[in-house]
């Protein structure tokens, strides 16, 4: 005799098979999310072997995320500074490092001037030691004027744990 169902639940079966074997693996990184209306140009500080790093700039247009960092992250705090593109306004923090006007990547924190380079205030993110983690850029503002979701430094030098 055969079975009338048989039909149905190989098109079931196949359809649950399809959607494991198209799953992507999860990728741990650094992601900028830009939920504003205007292009941000981005920088990034952390530590790495060797030293205190900066580099930028990275354009993440209106409404876009952009990876900054492929893989696992390395380090507990990354700090973050941006751009508005078209307003002129500002992602600051507390934490003073060099910055470019071009593209650029500076080992060191210390003599900015003296070496060449801008100084900026950045925001510290402290990730918890989490292999991936996401800030987003947004209009708003919180009660201490940092871009919500961007949550201020407390320090005025980077923090010295990984």
């Amino acid at each position: 005799m055969l079975n009338r169902f048989a039909p149905i639940s190989a098109l079931i079966s196949g359809c649950v098979a399809g959607l494991f074997g198209f799953v992507a693996p999860a990728h741990a990184d650094l992601r900028i999310c830009n939920d504003t209306d205007v292009l941000a140009g981005v920088a990034i500080g952390y530590r790495a072997e060797s030293g205190w790093i900066t580099e930028g700039w990275w354009h993440v247009e209106a409404g876009a995320c952009k990876t900054l960092i492929e893989g696992a992250l390395q380090s507990r705090y990354y700090y973050l500074y941006a751009e508005d593109a078209q307003r002129g306004g500002r992602w600051t923090g507390a934490v003073n490092m060099c910055i470019a006007e071009r593209e650029f990547k500076i080992v060191g924190f210390e003599d900015c001037f003296a070496r060449g380079f801008q100084v900026a205030g950045f925001q510290e993110h402290d990730t918890g030691n989490q292999s991936s983690w996401m800030i987003q850029l947004t209009d708003r503002q919180d009660q201490t004027g940092a871009a919500a979701g961007n949550a201020p430094a407390n320090a005025s030098a980077p923090a010295t744990g990984n």
